[in-house]
């Protein structure tokens, strides 16, 4: 028992504590037995190992999902998203310690908590498209809200923020460097919360950035995005053109779509579109195609089919926001806490 303190840690460092559905589970039982427990005044959320929170879902696994050898993309998507809408609706004061890589699933299990806390070694974003996906686990409900057009480069290209960026693009709440965190863990295990927390967080390199960004990223075309960055002076633009040049063409049209969708939904809202948009994405053969060019074969080398922009049309865009045609099943909260999650009160 730590005193006040619920404590989970993800618990799978060779894998940068990537999720697995038992890791998803786990975390929801232990959610689910102190809700009502006097006793716990707040959890915290850590990872095991110095390389970071959370990597995301586990690739490899969604790879082999796909191909029937692991459990569906559907099943684990469907109580995943259940754990981040209880992660942002919990009633008690739940701190997450983002630190060094927290990307994907790193961020739904994270940035949706009440008390997010960043160091210096943070590095938070959202990398989906890169494989062929859409970002999802809430992350688009964060990133719409994101001054200016930061959350629409973050969600097209996957850009990953240090501390000082990822709390001005609102993905993070304070800045605490590592040896500090000790002594935070102490105050929540006494059942507290400095009203202090933190200090400045160094600054970040989008400020000098967001001419650009919020100039080339407005809108609602890619295409026109693509000839904005390849028009100004900038390198940093440039080097945004080419590395969207070399992404799935539908992951970016759909990627756009629902971030701009996402700017009026509700997190509950944007995991349900997340979901569909998510499902659609299975069927697709872009997703096993990044999954195999960027994890599995490493070549670096997807071949996207539809292969260009152009040949992406709206309709082919809308179809991936349709209702689904079938319900989502309900989540296995009570399971038995694996060794992947540590769980301690």
């Amino acid at each position: 028992m730590e005193n006040y303190l619920g404590h989970i840690t993800l618990n799978r460092p060779r894998q940068i504590n990537a999720l697995t559905l038992e890791m998803v589970h786990a975390v929801q039982a232990a959610l689910a037995s102190w809700v009502d427990d006097p006793s716990i005044a707040a959890v915290l959320i850590d990872g095991a190992g110095d390389r970071g929170l959370c990597a995301g879902g586990d690739i490899r696994v969604l790879y082999e999902g796909l191909a029937g050898l692991a459990p569906a993309p559907a099943q684990f998507w469907t109580d995943e998203y259940r754990m981040n809408s209880t992660l942002a609706h919990y009633p008690k004061p739940i701190v997450a310690y983002m630190t060094g890589i927290t990307l994907g699933g790193g961020v739904g299990i994270s940035g949706h908590c009440s008390v997010r806390i960043v160091t210096e070694s943070s590095q938070v974003g959202m990398p989906e498209t890169a494989i062929g996906l859409c970002p999802d686990v809430g992350g688009l409900y964060l990133l719409a809200r994101s001054p200016g057009e930061l959350g629409t480069h973050a969600a097209l290209t996957g850009a990953r923020f240090g501390p000082g960026d990822a709390i001005e693009a609102g993905l993070a709440d304070h800045y605490v460097p590592a040896a500090g965190l000790a002594q935070l863990t102490e105050h929540l295990r006494a059942g507290t919360i400095p009203a202090d927390l933190g200090e400045q967080a160094p600054p970040g390199k989008l400020a000098a950035e967001r001419p650009w960004i919020d100039e080339c990223y407005a809108g609602d075309d890619i295409e026109a995005i693509l000839t904005a960055l390849r028009a100004r002076p900038e390198p940093t633009a440039g080097e945004a053109a080419q590395l969207l040049a070399g992404m799935s063409p539908t992951a970016l049209k759909v990627t756009l779509r629902a971030i701009r969708l996402a700017a009026k939904l509700s997190l509950d809202e944007v995991l349900d579109q997340d979901f569909r948009v998510g499902n659609r994405f299975l069927r697709h053969p872009d997703l096993r195609e990044g999954i195999r060019a960027r994890i599995i074969d490493k070549d670096k080398l997807p071949r996207w089919n539809p292969a260009t922009l152009e040949e992406v049309t709206d309709a082919d865009v809308t179809a991936f926001f349709e209702p689904l045609v079938f319900e989502r099943t309900s989540d296995a909260a009570g399971n038995q806490c694996p060794p992947s999650v540590t769980t301690r009160s």
